[in-house]
């Protein structure tokens, strides 16, 4: 069985809403889940896991200071994670935030570890951006993100 860590950072609690449902979707899909807030994410792990859901609030257009901290932790494993399957999400305050922004911020990471992103035709382009608290629509686009990743996650 295939294993991801969904890792976020929230402060208000509608970024960890939107990881738990990925998890929870993750869950039904086959697919060994690990939900951890970022601050609690043991690096040393990162090797076992093959693949990452990665989410942050969007601060500044960008990801808030926790989730970087993880990213730029992460260059320990440089080169060891290349061909593991990565994804990203983020809540932010208002339409127009930035929040592609910071997901592209999150992939970019990842991409540079050698991950592989797939694009989403029928939900956000690069992954969910909720605004405040995740709706009907945000369940939509995890639904569709969810199906995306697990199929990728099982053929690497």
């Amino acid at each position: 069985m295939k294993k991801v860590l969904v890792t976020y950072y929230s402060r208000s609690g509608n970024t960890e809403k939107m990881a738990r449902m990925i998890a929870d979707g993750l869950a039904t899909k086959d697919v060994a889940v690990d939900l951890r807030k970022v601050e609690e994410v043991e690096l040393d792990t990162l090797p076992s896991y093959d693949g990452f859901i990665v989410g942050s609030p969007n601060y500044f257009g960008t990801m808030a200071w926790p989730v970087k901290k993880f990213v730029d932790e992460s260059v320990k494993y440089f080169k060891k994670l290349d061909g593991k399957a990565a994804a990203a999400f983020t809540s932010e305050g208002m339409i127009g935030g930035g929040g592609d922004t910071v997901v592209l911020d999150i992939l970019k990471a990842f991409l540079i570890h050698g991950c592989v992103v797939q694009g989403l035709t029928s939900a956000g382009h690069y992954g969910p951006v909720a605004v405040g608290a995740p709706d009907g629509r945000i369940a939509d686009e995890v639904g569709v993100l969810v199906d995306k990743f697990a199929a990728l996650v099982k053929r690497i």
